[in-house]
């Protein structure tokens, strides 16, 4: 029994010893990154961003692989399914919190098939509104929706974003009826705001900036705890009568289950330089991304709070995919 364990604890060393070795290697060929939308968007811009900035620290770049559709489950279902060395990736965004709860059948285990790395950027939405809606603020608005419940609606850019979840989290809080308009991304659900077919959206900074700034729509409110560097004068929804509120479009880089956590943490602190740099500071500030770059820990329990609020939420709502 003592040669058995001898044999064990030999075997044990020397797997932490390849573990340790490997991660010294690593990267020693290009990642595979996985993207769950189309080339042009937000994410496909941030991993390309990302990808670009391996290349010029490592020397290995993070090569995007584009796989849109499933409400993500198409790239995080290849990132569940890959071999746990470090080389396969995914960015993946806020739906991978939301997709256990309103998905029939998923193909991956969302807690026990993945490894989180690092919560790259979040974005607070802001809440805007047609001018020619009868009201200034939050609560105003809270009012008419009340006095006329279903008189008001509301525009998403598709089903389960974070601009859909935010505003009916806030119709669970408040105890209003708006109804929703999904639509295929921000742009033309803006187009129809400024036009009056809908009274409200709430989408990111980026598609909302110009517009605020020529008058076309009006801001009311902002989903972060914290009021967005973006719009400082704009309240947050939490503070405009519903306290811990607290939304958020949010960005981050997963592996498989079982990756060496050696090469788990070089990941999460090689994305947390890149996204500390001078460079990256701008560019995010460009797109209106509020950079993080925390432990794997952290996300962790990042993730776990998103999935019971959102658990909470769609529940109370009875929320279902399309």
């Amino acid at each position: 029994m003592l040669r058995g364990m001898k044999f064990l604890l030999t075997g044990l060393v020397l797997a932490g010893l390849t573990i340790a070795a490997n991660s010294e290697d690593y990267p020693s060929k290009p990642i595979r990154l996985l993207v769950p939308y189309s080339p042009g968007g937000t994410t496909d811009v941030l991993g390309r961003i990302l990808g670009q900035k391996f290349k010029e620290n490592w020397g290995e770049q993070a090569i995007v692989d584009n796989r849109p559709g499933g409400y993500e489950t198409i790239a995080a279902d290849i990132v569940a399914k890959s071999s746990p060395d470090g080389y396969t990736i995914g960015l993946f965004l806020s739906p991978y919190a939301v997709n256990p709860f309103v998905l029939k059948k998923m193909p991956y285990d969302t807690v026990k098939d993945f490894a989180p790395v690092t919560l790259v950027v979040i974005v607070p939405g802001v809440m805007v509104m047609n001018p020619a809606v009868n009201a200034k603020t939050l609560q105003e608005i809270v009012a008419l929706a009340k006095a006329k419940p279903g008189s008001l609606n509301y525009a998403s850019p598709g089903p389960l974003t974070s601009g859909h979840l935010s505003m009916e989290l806030l119709k669970s809080m408040a105890g209003i009826d708006i109804v929703h308009i999904p639509y295929k991304g921000s742009a033309p659900a803006m187009t129809d705001l400024i036009a009056g077919q809908i009274q409200l959206v709430i989408t990111g900074p980026a598609s909302t900036l110009a517009n605020i700034a020529a008058g076309r729509v009006k801001p009311v409110a902002t989903t972060g705890a914290q009021r967005s560097k973006s719009l400082p004068d704009i309240p947050t929804i939490a503070e405009s009568g519903f306290p811990g509120y607290e939304t958020y479009e949010w960005y981050g880089i997963f592996a498989p289950a079982r990756t060496p956590s050696a090469l788990v943490e070089k990941l999460q602190q090689e994305v947390s330089r890149i996204l500390q740099s001078p460079d990256m500071q701008k560019r995010m500030q460009a797109l209106y991304l509020d950079p993080i770059g925390n432990t794997p820990a952290q996300f962790s329990q990042f993730l776990r709070d998103e999935m019971r609020k959102m658990g909470t939420l769609v529940k109370k709502i009875g929320m279902q995919a399309d």
